[in-house]
């Protein structure tokens, strides 16, 4: 049996191909694929857009147009591992801006209502560590946070 990548499918209510335009505005590596329009014979409004394929840092998602009916909540997110601060700090202000919202501890919602989480690796490593008081001193920073700030996580380790 040959296993083949999953495909992420987002159920949208009529803009997944502005939310898949967004995407590929915020991630560099990335494609835009298919779409596809209802027909007569389908439940939506002929010849408007029913699915957008795209593809962002090598993960296929499928945009649907779907309806009202399910919303996206944060029992499901994405989460962005991000080399540093700058990294972090790009994709937090990208996904946050036109009507984003901010949530704790480097969670956010994108103007779409998608959830994600932006992780610098070192804020990872601190809330780790090997010494427990140093992890834990991090944890307490980072439940203060909305952005995650390495720096600071970094002085609270620290103990400073």
């Amino acid at each position: 049996m040959t296993s083949q990548p999953f495909t992420t499918c987002l159920w949208f209510d009529g803009n997944a191909e502005a939310a898949a335009d967004f995407y590929l505005s915020v991630f560099k590596d990335g494609k835009l694929g298919r779409t596809g329009r209802y027909g007569e014979a389908n439940p939506g409004q002929a010849g408007e857009v029913m699915v957008v394929e795209f593809e962002i840092n090598g993960q296929k998602f499928i945009g649907l147009n779907g309806g009202p009916q399910f919303p996206f909540t944060e029992a499901v997110s994405f989460q962005i591992h991000c080399a540093d601060q700058a990294e972090a700090d790009h994709y937090w202000e990208a996904l946050t801006k036109n009507g984003g919202q901010e949530s704790n501890c480097g969670w956010l919602k994108d103007k779409f209502g998608l959830s994600w989480q932006v992780v610098p690796t070192e804020a990872l490593d601190l809330v780790s560590d090997p010494d427990p008081q140093r992890a834990a001193r991090a944890t307490e920073a980072m439940y203060t946070m909305k952005k995650l700030d390495v720096a600071a996580m970094r002085r609270a380790a620290d103990g400073s």
